[in-house]
């Protein structure tokens, strides 16, 4: 059988998740979301003896049509973490320790970070590639992204303190 869709980019948080996914065929995505929330929900109802609808609301999707748009996906998605990391080592929400963040990234994981850094993980054979194989071709390029996008975040919080 043929999958649905191409996991490209994913975080797992404690509240929520992120997922950068290719549809393979027309409504692709809706038949993929709905086969994994009702697969986890049933996984989480039967461990925990409950019943009933786990999730808030539907999922939400947003078509990417742009480059820029895409590189900023695969940052915002793998930097969103940091807002979860030790409180000392960031201001608020904000980035203002650069290698810090790089540093928690690394060991974070629960998102494919480490996957576009070429590093060895266990869950690798989930993400796939086909689509995107060029995009970071060597893991440097995926790096210099990330560092671009957390130089961003620090100066934007460097301009929004009085």
């Amino acid at each position: 059988m043929d999958s649905l869709v191409e996991i490209v980019a994913y975080c797992l948080l404690p509240n929520h998740f992120h997922l950068l996914i290719y549809e393979k065929d027309r409504g692709g995505i809706s038949r993929f979301m709905q086969k994994l929330t009702t697969s986890y929900s049933m996984y989480f109802n039967k461990k925990y003896a409950r019943t009933g609808g786990l999730l808030e609301r539907p999922f939400k999707a947003k078509h990417v049509n742009d480059d820029s748009y895409l590189k900023y996906l695969f940052a915002y998605i793998h930097l969103n973490p940091v807002k979860i990391s030790d409180e000392k080592s960031w201001s608020g929400k904000r980035i203002d320790k650069p290698e810090t963040a790089k540093d928690f990234l690394n060991g974070y994981r629960f998102s494919s970070y480490g996957f576009y850094l070429r590093q060895p993980r266990p869950e690798n054979v989930i993400i796939g590639l086909t689509t995107f194989d060029d995009y970071f071709p060597v893991n440097t390029d995926f790096g210099d992204l990330i560092t671009e996008w957390i130089n961003f975040e620090k100066d934007e919080h460097v301009k929004a303190t009085p």
